[in-house]
This record gives structure tokens, sequence and C-alpha cells, in this order.
């Protein structure tokens, strides 16, 4: 018997949940757009934490998307403010949120918006200035934006 590929097709997604299902809003990305490898790192980093916490595989992760100099400086910045520095808080964020925000000078900005819900249910948002190097990629700067 053959099966009408519209058919296979709605038998495979019926399970998924509809942000899931064919026509909902994708995700992409490029490994040559700085901006990307922000929002690359970002969910990746709060999806290691949310998952099994501060380890092996997040320092991994600062150390394959951050420069050395960056790294050095945060191991500084988080021992002054206990809180994670990439995220510049204590915790895990529900929610990220990357956008291109300006660059200039070898340099891309972006801003990252990290939403933080307490255990009474309140939300809030924290947003970052990240720059990144055009040359590498790499991320070089985190700072809160204003």
């Amino acid at each position: 018997m053959t099966t009408s590929h519209a058919l296979r097709t709605a038998e495979a997604t019926s399970s998924l949940p509809a942000s899931t299902t064919p026509g909902a809003l994708g995700r992409e990305g490029s490994p040559q757009s700085a901006v990307d490898r922000v929002a690359d790192f970002y969910g990746a980093y709060i999806d290691v934490l949310y998952d099994s916490g501060r380890g092996q595989l997040a320092n991994s992760l600062r150390g394959h998307f951050l420069t050395s100099g960056l790294r050095h400086n945060l191991v500084r910045w988080e021992a002054v403010h206990h809180k994670d520095g990439v995220l510049r808080g204590k915790g895990v964020p529900i929610a990220w949120k990357v956008v291109y925000n300006d660059s200039g000078m070898g340099h891309c900005r972006s801003r990252v918006a990290l939403t933080w819900q307490d255990s009474a249910d309140r939300v809030r948002r924290t947003h970052l200035l990240i720059q990144s190097d055009l040359a590498t990629r790499l991320i070089s700067d985190i700072r809160p934006a204003e």
C-alpha cells in the first residue's frame, strides 16, 4: 500500500508539540554570523546549566565560544560577585533572546535579553551587551546593557 507524503508527514508530526509542527516558526543560523554564534552559545550554555548545572560541559562551551581574556575576566568577576558572569545572575534563566545591536572597529555587538522567574513566579528580565570579535567570531566582552 502506498501512503501519500501528506499522510506520512501528519502521522510523523501528530505526537509533536505544536511549536515543532510544520509551519511553526523555525530557528536558523550560520557559523559565519557573530550574532548567530552568540545565540548558539547562550542557548547551549543555558540548556547545560538547566540540565546538569555548572560543570565540565559548561566550561567547555566557555572555552569554545569565549576569548581567553574574557574567560579570565569572568573568573575574577565571579569571585567578587558570586554569580555566573556569563548570565550576570544566579540560577538559570527560563528564556533568552539575542538580537543584533551594532558593529564597527572589528567588533559586532549583540543584545541578549534573559528572562528569569523567581520562586513566587515573578518574572524579571536582564539585558546584556555582548561583544564579538569579527575576525574570530569569539565573544570578547559581556556587560550589562544600559
